[in-house]
């Protein structure tokens, strides 16, 4: 069993930076992934970004490319996410997930474990 547990949320102006943070305990697997998705009041859940265990290639969406950058530390086991130039957009409830296999990074269906999410509000 994996647990995920994400942390560093919050209010921030537009044009602001926030570092969110997963902390995952139990057996991830060195072979698999971790990912950030986001759900926005009234929408379906969106991929934001992932990154692999093994060797560290990275996939982002088009909206948060350039602006967002995940990195994660294997022996700590921990995923970052650090968001820059924040928009009102970007507000959401935010959520670490991990995949056992490194494949089908944008699908949230191929995940197999979550987190319970971060609110990220993002103000004009």
């Amino acid at each position: 069993q994996v647990q995920l547990v994400e942390s560093g949320g919050g209010l921030v102006q537009a044009g602001g930076s926030l570092r969110l943070s997963c902390a995952a305990s139990g057996r991830t697997g060195s072979s698999g992934a971790m990912g950030w998705f986001r759900q926005a009041p009234g929408k379906e859940r969106e991929f934001v970004a992932a990154i692999r265990w093994s060797g560290g290639s990275v996939d982002y969406s088009d909206p948060v490319r350039g602006r967002f950058t995940i990195s994660r530390d294997n022996a700590k086991n921990t995923v970052d996410l650090q968001m820059n130039s924040l928009k009102p957009e970007d507000t959401a409830v935010y959520y670490c997930a991990a995949k056992l296999s490194p494949f089908a990074l944008r699908d949230e269906y191929r995940y197999d474990y979550w987190g319970q999410g971060t609110q990220v509000t993002v103000s004009s």
